[in-house]
């Protein structure tokens, strides 16, 4: 299935953690906490601003980036979970 954002939206996949700590303990998945960190899979062509001109979007697919833990609507795509968020909800991309 191919998805395209519109506007300033983007489609991310969350990056899972490993499964274990630093002393071997494995976390079961009710005490995990939802994933900070996710990859951009699509970018929409960006916001229109008051004039009509297209603002293109900061990010760009395949960028690793920061969010908010609540932040996005999350969609089933192909049987894998993605998030669907606005650029605003972009906390940072990571280099």
């Amino acid at each position: 299935m191919k998805i395209r954002p519109l506007a300033d939206r983007i489609l991310v996949k969350r990056e899972e953690p490993s499964e274990t700590v630093r002393g071997g303990i494995i976390i079961p998945d009710t005490a995990k906490e939802k994933p900070q960190e996710a990859k951009v899979v699509a970018v929409g062509p960006g916001k229109v601003d008051d004039q009509g001109n297209r603002v293109p979007l900061e990010v760009k697919k395949g960028d690793r980036i920061l969010m908010g833990k609540y932040a996005g609507t999350e969609v089933k795509i192909d049987g894998e979970e993605h998030l669907i968020m606005r650029e605003d909800d972009v906390l940072a991309v990571i280099d």
